[in-house]
């Protein structure tokens, strides 16, 4: 038995030769040195194997020094990070066969584990992201606490944005893909409940105050009706009656604008020709009446009132008779169409009356048509001398007041008394004081009268 010497054990690294074979040993020396040769060799392949991109011909000069430190460096790293997982996944199989045999429960335990790691990790992102958007929220409140008040309701819109989110973020196993609901703004869904209410109580019956409201389902609530014949009705005939009273407004504004724009002859002749449209004038007079804050022919039934009740009145254009009506005085009703039967049917210039016959003529909102000065002076000739002259027409028809006043005049009478006071009518006295003082061919301007024509409403 010799010893071998000690340079025999170790293995050329640096030159890369195979090692020079050993001297004969003996049998357990040789073993211990077979498996240290063995660990030489497979650790002197694994440099080898890294170190061969070193190796590979270059151009002389292409790479400096420093970067060949820098790769080397870099290959002896990936080397020991190989060394070290090859290390790991050793002591993995050993544990596994102290475990048992490949293909028992200890595999499916291990894939188990690795599906709760994987669920755990899953669930902390999640629980992660609810608490920064919970951090978030609070933050949003706290800077503007008036936009966030009903946010804790779960019935808001908040509330289903978020559970659209959460239903998003977590799909649910057997579905593959999900379709994102459609999200609602704050506005989008107080409407939608406005509207709710409104449709639930549109068809809901009336009841008494005395009683509770039934509860109705909401089948019932959400159907309207059905429609029945009476209520289809109802709805025509409502409907008529809209454009019949339309219908009535436009030609009762036709008829004033005739009245006003032609002379009291033309009017006698539309009136005679269609008895029917004087009936359809009053009517609409008399709802334009119901809107005036004063009745100037009640204003002037008040003053003849306070004279003698002998005294004769002559009422040109008296309507339905209502001044006649209102005074105990004795009255003769003229007017282009009747209304009554105490109304003489005729032209107001030409009135059947003998001269200097009355005590007072009334002109109540009659001056109308383009001959005024004829109605004055057939007023002028039935009247007895001394006798009343009382005039009420629209305010916004005067352009100058006192031309309108001078121009009567003229006529043969005298202003005793006017009213100006009125916001809507203007009221005039006049006394007779004898006949006119021009000739029939004499222009009077102060007696023309802007037109009183009503506007659709």
């Amino acid at each position: 038995m010799f010893e071998e010497p000690e340079w025999a054990e170790e293995a050329p690294v640096a030159t890369g030769l195979e090692p020079v074979a050993a001297r004969p040993r003996p049998a357990a020396a040789s073993q211990i040195k077979g498996s240290k040769h063995r660990q030489l060799l497979a650790t002197l392949r694994a440099l080898e194997a890294a170190a061969l991109p070193q190796q590979s011909p270059s151009l002389p000069g292409s790479d400096s020094e420093e970067e060949v430190v820098e790769r080397k460096k870099k290959h002896s790293k990936k080397a020991s990070f190989s060394n070290v997982s090859i290390g790991v996944e050793k002591k993995r199989k050993k544990k596994c066969q102290k475990q048992g045999p490949p293909g028992s429960d200890s595999e499916k335990k291990e894939v188990e584990r690795k599906k709760k790691c994987l669920k755990g990790v899953f669930n902390a992102s999640d629980s992660a992201e609810e608490e920064k958007r919970k951090r978030k929220h609070q933050k949003q409140v706290r800077s503007n606490p008036a936009q966030h008040l009903d946010n804790d309701d779960q019935t808001g819109p908040k509330a289903w944005k978020n559970r659209d989110t959460n239903d998003l973020s977590q799909p649910s196993a057997g579905t593959t893909s999900a379709n994102p609901s459609h999200i609602l703004s704050r506005k989008q869904w107080r409407n939608r409940q406005k509207n709710k209410r409104r449709h639930k109580n549109k068809f809901r019956p009336p009841q008494p105050p005395d009683q509770a409201p039934a509860t109705v389902s909401t089948e019932e609530t959400e159907m309207p009706p059905d429609p029945s014949p009476h209520s289809h009705e109802d709805r025509a005939g409502a409907l008529r009656a809209r454009m019949a009273q339309r219908l009535d407004g436009a030609r009762f504004r036709y008829l004033n604008e005739q009245l006003y724009s032609g002379p009291s002859s033309a009017a006698q002749r539309l009136f005679q020709e269609d008895p029917e449209a004087f009936l359809l004038y009053h009517r609409g007079f008399q709802s334009q009446v119901k809107k005036w804050p004063l009745q100037p022919v009640d204003r002037i039934a008040r003053d003849l009132r306070q004279r003698p009740a002998s005294l004769v009145v002559a009422d040109f254009g008296c309507g339905d008779c209502r001044l006649a009506s209102s005074i105990r005085n004795p009255v003769h009703c003229f007017d282009l169409a009747s209304l009554d039967p105490r109304v003489t049917v005729c032209d107001m210039a030409q009135v059947p009356l003998e001269d200097e016959s009355v005590d007072v003529a009334v002109f109540c909102l009659s001056l109308m048509g383009t001959n005024i000065r004829d109605f004055l002076e057939e007023a002028n000739r039935v009247l007895k001398p001394g006798g009343l002259l009382k005039v009420a027409e629209v305010s916004s028809r005067f352009e100058d007041v006192r031309t309108f006043l001078g121009a009567v005049t003229k006529l043969g009478f005298k202003v005793i008394s006017k009213d100006l006071t009125n916001s809507h009518f203007f009221l005039f006295d006049f006394e007779k004081t004898g006949p006119p003082r021009v000739g029939p061919k004499a222009q009077l301007t102060g007696l023309k009268l802007q037109p009183c024509l009503y506007k659709r409403r």
